[in-house]
Order: structure tokens, then C-alpha cells, then sequence
């Protein structure tokens, strides 16, 4: 069998890296975190344009979503595109180009850009519920702009894919952002000199980059794995092992930049606040390792 994204996939992927390498996201990020939803909004009918919203309605598989989540995750897009992409499909719900809000406790206890959002729904035990945007609370990534949901009518039957959607479109997220940390950390090591030398070439610097990309090419198998399977299993031990291979990829860019990563300019610092936040979203690493134990 060969295990290699297809054509269509490459080329995908490809489109949607020219389109968002020219959008300049990161200051799309910024002004979604201060509510100027203006620029995120333009991204939004633009990767809509492209089929993201309805790639799992349109015949699109798991694979191609996560194919596009690690685009996302790279190019630091903010909006709630996991709620909307990946979890309303497995819902049965055409989002039809709307923003989706989606809660699911406990493991997304708080709903994402819900005020902004024309569908919020409330996953529970007996099924799916609306809910109405309560009282706004702050994430370490200030481009998750979260609110505590207040529970309205119930309007159908729970499905249990969606939290598996989720959780894999978060891991894809992951992965991606973990990859734009190595990219940029790699491109400082070779231009930044001390004493003289790159700092790259510096045996200590060598170890941290091929620490990290051994981290993320061991995730990646594990994340396409489970985009096949949809398994618990599978998407656990994916969102754990693109978890910890982001982070090692945020903690590795913070020490090669030095203090020019703590700089609000600089999109290094979008990256680390967002590992942050998505290593713990649907489903924190206690308890996917739990799931993969068990």
C-alpha cells in the first residue's frame, strides 16, 4: 500500500499556502483579539471560497481536513474553523457559510467567538442544545475569545464523531503550528551571529532543531493515522504526540530567538499562546493518554 497524500491533497495544501501567505494572518490574529473581526472575516469568505467550510459535506474525507487544519494551524487563522469544519459535518449540520460556536464539557467548557457566531450549540449527555453567550472570560491565546455558554432549548440528538472532529482537527492545528516554530527557529539559527558565527552552527542549537523535527515527523504518522481510523485511540495518541511535539517546537523557537520572541511584533509569540491554548482543548493530554492506556 502507499501511505502519501494524494495529487488533489499536495495541491490543495499548496493553494491554500499561497492564499494565506499573502494575507498577512498573523495581523488578522492581532485584530481579532482586539474585536476588529474585519480581517478575519476577509479570510474567512476566502478560505470559504476554497471549499474549507464545505469540504466534509462535499465529499471530502478526514484526511483532506486535516490537510487543511495544518494550514490553518501554520498560518495562524483565527476563528472557530474547528467548531464550523470539522465538528458541525459530524453533526449533520450545513453551517451555509456561517461562524459555529460549539461547547462540549468538559473537555470545551467555554464557547469560542460565540458572540459572533449565528449557530452556538451545547453538547450534553441527553443531546444537542443552543446556548447564548454569557459572561466573556480570557484565554492565554487573546485570539480565542471565549465566552461561558448559558444553556437554551434542546434542539436534537448528540453524535459521538464530533468530538473526535475535533480533537483531530486540533491536533492537525497543532502539528501546524509546530511546524511554522521550526521553520522560522531554523531560518534565525542561519541568519543570527554571535561571536562572530551563526548560531546555528553551534552544536547546542543543532540539537534543539533535530530534537524538534524528529518530535513532529514521529506526530505526523500518528495524526494521518487516526484520519483514517477516526478511532478514540488513534485520535488521542494523536492530539498527544502533535501536543507535545508543538511544544517542544514552542519552547525550542523561544530559546533560539532569545528575547525578540517575547516581542509583541513578532509571530513567534502568536504561535507559542496558541500551543498553549490548543494542548489543552478538546481534551487535555491527561486524558487522551488516558484513552490510549485504557
Amino acid at each position: 500500500m502507499r501511505f502519501a497524500l494524494s495529487a488533489e491533497q499536495n495541491d490543495f495544501s499548496a493553494a491554500l499556502d499561497d492564499y494565506l501567505s499573502t494575507a498577512d494572518c498573523d495581523a488578522a490574529a492581532r485584530a481579532w483579539a482586539d474585536d476588529d473581526l474585519g480581517p478575519g472575516m476577509k479570510l474567512w469568505h476566502g478560505l470559504s471560497a476554497l471549499g474549507l467550510l464545505d469540504l466534509l459535506d462535499s465529499g471530502g474525507s478526514l484526511v483532506d481536513l486535516v490537510v487543511a487544519f495544518e494550514r490553518l494551524g501554520y498560518h495562524a487563522v483565527p476563528g472557530p474553523w474547528v467548531e464550523t469544519a470539522a465538528v458541525l459535518p459530524a453533526l449533520a449540520i450545513d453551517s451555509g457559510g456561517r461562524l459555529a460556536s460549539v461547547v462540549l464539557p468538559p473537555h470545551v467548557p467555554y464557547g469560542l467567538d460565540a458572540d459572533v457566531s449565528d449557530l452556538r450549540l451545547l453538547l450534553v449527555d441527553d443531546g444537542v442544545h443552543e446556548f447564548e453567550p454569557g459572561e466573556r472570560l480570557k484565554s492565554v491565546d487573546r485570539a480565542r475569545r471565549l465566552f461561558r455558554p448559558e444553556p437554551g432549548a434542546r434542539i436534537g440528538d448528540g453524535v459521538p464523531l464530533a468530538f473526535e472532529h475535533g480533537a483531530l482537527a486540533t491536533a492537525a492545528q497543532l502539528l501546524g503550528a509546530g511546524e511554522w516554530l521550526l521553520a522560522t527557529s531554523v531560518a534565525y539559527a542561519k541568519q543570527r551571529k554571535q561571536y562572530g558565527r551563526e548560531i546555528g552552527s553551534y552544536q547546542a542549537i543543532k540539537h534543539l532543531l533535530a530534537d524538534t523535527v524528529t518530535a513532529l515527523e514521529l506526530a505526523r504518522p500518528l495524526l494521518y493515522a487516526a484520519a483514517l481510523t477516526a478511532s478514540a485511540r488513534d485520535v488521542s495518541a494523536a492530539k498527544v504526540a502533535a501536543g507535545q511535539a508543538a511544544s517542544l517546537a514552542a519552547r525550542t523557537g523561544l530559546q533560539v530567538h532569545g528575547a525578540i520572541g517575547y516581542t509583541a511584533e513578532h509571530g513567534l509569540g502568536l504561535r507559542l499562546t496558541k500551543v498553549r491554548a490548543l494542548v489543552g482543548v478538546w481534551g487535555t493530554p491527561a486524558f487522551h493518554r488516558g484513552r490510549v492506556l485504557a
